[in-house]
């Protein structure tokens, strides 16, 4: 909940709880939960904020064709994370980035799959030689789950109507 904005920015207050808290501690609290987290989910808060809903931060996916390993096993099942900063800036140091953007797509895939069937290890290697539709599909999954892609609108100040934005240009995956 934001109070009220000041010349510094937005000033961050705590939701009202309808309780006072205590200034020491409860004897029957421990300053961390013991409780074990879902693996890909991240608390948004403590446990005071039992309204507040994990942030998920891992997705399982299906692809349409599945990658085949060497010994003939297709592999169709998987996993993506969230994107962080760090995984749209690195490839873009990566040589193979360089010499050839369209490149780029596969490099930040095979940082964000982190499962793929029974496959050991996920790389660009491996991403890039997934089918063309499993890899489209990938890089749709990808701006899903990353809030990419979402049609930004915004309302008219004379009369609010409400209307789309035009898309910004690139749109591709690393270049949000």
């Amino acid at each position: 909940m934001l109070g009220p904005r000041s010349s510094r920015g937005p000033i961050w207050t705590p939701p009202a709880t309808g309780r006072q808290r205590s200034k020491s501690p409860s004897p029957t609290r421990t300053a961390r939960s013991s409780v074990p987290r879902e693996e890909g989910v991240v608390s948004a808060g403590s446990s005071e904020s039992a309204l507040a809903a994990p942030l998920r931060t891992t997705f399982d996916f299906e692809l349409p064709r599945g990658y085949v390993d060497g010994s003939g096993t297709v592999h169709r099942s998987g996993a993506m994370r969230l994107a962080t900063g760090q995984d749209e800036l690195s490839p873009l140091i990566d040589q193979r980035v360089r010499e050839n953007p369209a490149y780029l797509g596969v490099v930040l895939l095979s940082l964000v799959v982190t499962r793929l069937g029974s496959v050991p290890r996920i790389d660009a290697e491996l991403i890039g030689k997934l089918f063309a539709a499993d890899l489209a599909y990938l890089q749709e999954f990808y701006r899903s789950i990353n809030g990419l892609g979402q049609a930004e609108t915004a309302a008219c100040p004379s009369c609010g109507i409400r209307f789309e934005l035009p898309a910004a240009a690139g749109g591709g995956l690393g270049e949000s």
